[in-house]
């Protein structure tokens, strides 16, 4: 089975294309101006276990939002065209991550319902570059164009750096989980439903 997906945004905002192996072995080429939000895409990339590559080209003269915001959306279409049906996929994942005083944990639905639930205070508006609260606006838009339900609690914390890293490794661990296929399940779709 081939999970892969290519996806090109190009907007009068950005130009984003984000390429994805579901069954890589977490290689990532990451270049979108914004350095934190590189990081955190590599620990996406490494912790769910999958090959990832973002281009991105943005209005970084105005600020981060749009091209936090459009690669979190061509990043949730290129996970839905990559699972297609989800057949044989675990569907639910959840993981819980330290990073030093920071706790956090992710709970992810593949249900075809887009969904987002998130709770995190962060104790700094600015992390380098990145403005905290666009954490929101990625995650927003990956659980829009991906189709999942998503809940994001950072259950403890009291440094930005830390608190967003165990949210991005939570996240990523959480969807290793989800997107793993179960040789108990092989080609069915994990739904009463028969389709997500």
């Amino acid at each position: 089975m081939n999970r892969t997906a290519e996806v090109t945004r190009n907007t009068a905002e950005t130009k984003i294309t984000v390429n994805l192996d579901l069954d890589g072995s977490g290689k990532a080429s990451l270049h979108t101006g914004i350095g934190f939000f590189d990081h955190m895409l590599d620990q996406i990339a490494r912790h769910a276990m999958i090959d990832l590559a973002v281009e991105a080209s943005g209005d970084l003269h105005i600020d981060g939002h749009h091209t936090v915001e459009d690669v979190g959306i061509a990043f949730g279409q290129a996970v839905r065209q990559a699972v297609g049906e989800k057949k044989g996929i675990r569907r639910y994942g959840h993981a819980y991550v330290p990073l030093d005083e920071a706790l956090s944990r992710v709970v992810i639905d593949f249900s075809g319902r887009p969904g987002l639930v998130m709770n995190v205070s962060f104790k700094s508006g600015m992390i380098g570059t990145f403005d905290s609260q666009l954490t929101h606006e990625f995650f927003q838009g990956f659980a829009n164009h991906a189709f999942v339900t998503l809940h994001i609690d950072n259950l403890k914390g009291e440094n930005a750096h830390h608190q967003a890293e165990s949210v991005f490794k939570a996240f990523a661990r959480a969807l290793r989980s989800a997107l793993e296929l179960d040789p108990r399940a092989s080609g069915t779709i994990p739904s009463t439903k028969g389709a997500l």
